[in-house]
């Protein structure tokens, strides 16, 4: 268990969890703020939107421990929000609501809009609710309410800084608009990561994740340009031979008593006019006789936080470690990668990553670890929905 303090919707609150608790769940498991819904608890639908230090989160996706001294408000918390009270207004007054269940998601990232981009126009309104599902309304009484309410603001005098009218690209490219990023001091507050692995060419896996980092995309394409860098926040990663074009290197695998070690060589197309990037590599493992190739691209970006990196995957793998990789946990582990590799270059980026010190011989991807937090994260969420149906 851990020791948690942080304040929520004004109270100070002592708590201990277990580490891997979501903020959604101590909210409204253990301190009772039910408007707080899980939805698809994957950080998509918005349901669980909240507000931690001001700014909106998906509380599913954010581990509680992370919310250290931090202040977080739900819908219960805005009671006498002058925006709020003005949008449940709205709201009822548009039809804006049915089942409810969406809906103070729905506030909170409302009232963000309002006071974020105070003269927003229906475009820019829906393309800011994105992020936000309903199952019920077909969105037309959402932005309609949100909508009268920027009008409203702006008729009564409200004034609208030159920095806050920001373009938005076509629609049909999917691109967020362009933000203002956080200072490098913000504390790192959540990751989103969303994978979907199938399997596509025969003997191939193939799977889509996205994170974010907060920092603006220039930087985040000067990160990712530095191999070394990129290579230092991948667990178990070490560069051997590094050229304009092509990198050669190895990685250390953990799964129990199983150790691993795959040494290759990796190609590598960088397009900084797209922000994107493209690798194609492969290696072998000597001890077992494993082999494995994969091809990888990213793309950046700009997004509320910061940056959005897109990445596409896929990868080969035979020998005898093969069997690692045919089960829906080995998949997983592909995503709990991808989110450790993102924290680590948040951390990197934000300057709050030091050197690592262990020997590099000793550094490994500890694949076992992973794993079994996969099946806790399981067996936890199998818990909680059965203790619904009672």
């Amino acid at each position: 268990m851990t020791s948690l303090s942080l304040t929520a919707n004004g109270q100070e609150v002592q708590v201990d969890v277990p580490p891997r608790t979501s903020l959604a769940d101590l909210l409204r498991e253990k301190l009772r703020f039910t408007s707080v819904n899980l939805g698809c608890e994957q950080g998509v639908c918005g349901s669980c939107t909240v507000l931690l230090e001001g700014a909106p989160v998906r509380s599913c996706l954010l581990p509680a421990v992370s919310c250290e001294g931090q202040d977080v408000r739900s819908i219960e918390g805005l009671q006498d929000d002058e925006v709020i009270n003005l949008l449940r207004d709205a709201f009822k007054r548009e039809h804006g609501l049915q089942c409810g269940f969406c809906t103070p998601g729905m506030l909170i990232a409302a009232r963000d809009i309002v006071l974020r981009v105070p003269n927003a126009d229906e475009r820019r309104i829906r393309h800011e609710l994105a992020g936000n599902l309903c199952r019920c309304t077909g969105y037309m009484g959402i932005v309609n309410a949100v909508k009268s309410v920027v009008q409203g603001r702006l008729a009564a005098g409200v004034k609208v800084a030159p920095a806050e009218t920001i373009k938005i690209t076509k629609s049909a490219d999917r691109t967020r608009s362009s933000q203002p990023i956080p200072p490098a001091s913000r504390k790192v507050q959540s990751i989103s990561v969303v994978a979907n692995p199938v399997v596509t060419r025969d003997g191939w896996t193939h799977f889509e994740d996205s994170f974010v980092i907060f920092r603006p995309p220039p930087e985040v394409w000067k990160i990712l340009s530095d191999f070394n860098l990129v290579a230092s926040c991948l667990p178990g990663a070490e560069l051997t031979e590094k050229g304009e074009r092509h990198v050669k290197g190895y990685m250390r695998v953990r799964l129990g008593p199983i150790r691993a070690t795959f040494t290759g060589s990796a190609s590598v197309e960088l397009d900084e006019a797209t922000s994107s990037g493209r690798i194609r590599g492969g290696g072998a493992e000597s001890g077992s006789g494993s082999r494995t190739r994969a091809e990888a691209s990213f793309r950046i970006q700009p997004d509320v936080a910061g940056s959005q990196v897109s990445l596409v995957v896929d990868y080969n793998l035979q020998g005898p470690l093969a069997q690692f990789s045919r089960s829906g946990l080995a998949q997983d582990l592909g995503r709990r990668l991808v989110a450790e590799f993102a924290s680590n270059l948040n951390a990197s980026a934000s300057g709050q990553r030091g050197a690592d010190k262990t020997p590099a011989s000793d550094r490994s991807l500890d694949a076992f670890r992973l794993l079994t937090d996969s099946l806790k994260s399981w067996f936890s969420k199998l818990l909680q929905k059965l203790s619904r149906l009672r």
